[in-house]
């Protein structure tokens, strides 16, 4: 065990990337359990070691890792009396959070969560950041399952929360969109009465986000009924589109770092969201330009004369079908080819979702396709029905990495390749050794 007086100066997930002074968490996964590396974060600099059993050296007992996270987080959350955004949705998250934390940048520092910290491991260790100079602070919520979204909550405490979409990434861990919808709820449920609900106003279960709520509740979306109206969208390239949009009779217009319909709906979501927070219109959407977007969504790669546009980061059908609106959207020199892997963690909507995706591919105007992976079969039969030519589909019924490769090895100065495909199968990996 440690003595009482014993400091730490961050937190350690990994052993391999502890810093001096931290506190190594021993996490147990599905794959490795962190107990097993606590020498090894110790040799490394640890402090010391956050265990639910007994390790060898410096280390704090505790019954619940997560929960002992909890009561940390809630400790520091107390201490803090700004505004606090809490984000969740079935895609766009983590965007959402970059560009809200921009559009709040004018009441001074934002703390948000580092990358996609979203879990109950993870998302209780942006509080360790805050410092008195926060003047608001931006946090992730994932959903693994029901409780989880209830169990980040129940530590962050949100004052207005952002529901992007309620879609079908990670269905199978609920059993349908309505499981999604009420494990989403589960953060409106815990906003304060003169709190903010933002949500999105085209979503089919808007009624019922709506009846979670103790707070008020205000939408976006390109609808005219939007409280934050995007009145138009323009692809500039993959990397600038320009959002025109109006929120309570004041008209903005912005030049995003990033493209897709999609996109203009994040930025109305996170103007929306500030202004409830209490920044103008014209001062949170003049700084959604300085947003810090994350990697593998729509990142652009220069590839052999060609652009490369990956978006890898996760697949479901509400996100890949709108990336194939983007592809379509977006000016082409060349051929517009999209690579779509598989989509997992849909369960029994597997087949459905993938023909989803087929049924949108088949009315888009896609030179090419390659389809990898069991499932995109179906992708491959809607897109024929819809009436997508069959001399336009390389299909390839097994996955494989160097199937992408050697296609990749075909394309053109001037083409546009989507990639986009579940994490797991790590797509982006098809560039390597590829180019020259």
């Amino acid at each position: 065990m440690v003595g009482e007086d014993s400091e730490f100066g961050g937190f350690a997930t990994d052993s391999r990337s502890v810093s001096a002074g931290d506190l190594f968490l021993c996490i147990r996964g599905e794959r490795v359990d962190g107990h097993e590396f606590a020498p090894l974060a110790l040799l490394g600099g640890a402090v010391a070691c956050l265990c639910e059993r007994a390790v060898d050296g410096r280390h704090i007992l505790v019954g619940d890792i997560s929960m002992a996270l909890a009561a940390f987080a809630l400790s520091r959350r107390k201490e803090f009396d700004g505004p606090v955004v809490g984000i969740t949705g079935s895609t766009g998250k983590t965007t959402t959070k970059e560009f809200v934390s921009a559009a709040l940048s004018p009441l001074g520092p934002v703390l948000k969560s580092a990358g996609n910290r979203n879990t109950e491991y993870t998302s209780p260790l942006v509080w360790a950041e805050l410092s008195g100079s926060h003047r608001a602070v931006v946090v992730e919520m994932g959903m693994r399952g029901f409780g989880q979204i209830s169990h980040l909550a129940s530590f962050s405490l949100p004052t207005i929360g952002v529901v992007t979409n309620i879609g079908t990434s990670h269905l199978e861990k609920v059993g349908s969109r309505e499981g999604i919808m009420r494990a989403k709820s589960e953060m409106l449920q815990v906003l304060p009465r003169d709190g903010a609900a933002v949500l999105w106003q085209e979503d089919a279960f808007l009624e019922s986000l709506k009846g979670a709520c103790a707070s008020k509740s205000y939408t976006f979306g390109f609808s005219q009924e939007a409280d934050c109206h995007i009145l138009g969208y323009r692809a500039l390239s993959w990397e600038r589109c320009v959002v025109r949009g109006q929120l309570d009779g004041e008209v903005f217009e912005v030049e995003l770092p990033t493209t897709g319909r999609h996109q203009a709906l994040n930025a109305a979501a996170a103007v929306l969201a500030s202004r409830c927070a209490g920044v103008g219109v014209a001062e949170a959407a003049g700084a959604l330009p300085f947003a810090e977007l994350p990697p593998l969504r729509l990142q652009v790669v220069p590839f052999n004369g060609a652009t490369v546009v990956l978006d890898t980061y996760n697949a479901s059908p509400d996100s890949t079908v709108a990336a194939l609106k983007t592809l379509s959207d977006v000016p082409a020199v060349g051929r517009r080819i999209a690579i779509l892997g598989e989509m997992k963690e849909l369960g029994d909507y597997t087949e459905s979702g993938h023909r989803e995706v087929g049924a949108a591919l088949g009315l888009s105007p896609v030179d090419h396709a390659v389809l990898t992976g069991g499932p995109t079969s179906f992708i491959e039969d809607e897109a024929l029905r819809a009436g997508f030519p069959a001399s336009k589909i390389t299909s390839f019924e097994t996955f494989d990495i160097e199937n992408v490769r050697r296609f990749l090895s075909s394309v053109r100065p001037g083409d546009v390749v989507l990639i986009k495909g579940s994490r797991a199968l790590g797509l982006e990996t098809a560039l390597e050794a590829v180019r020259s």
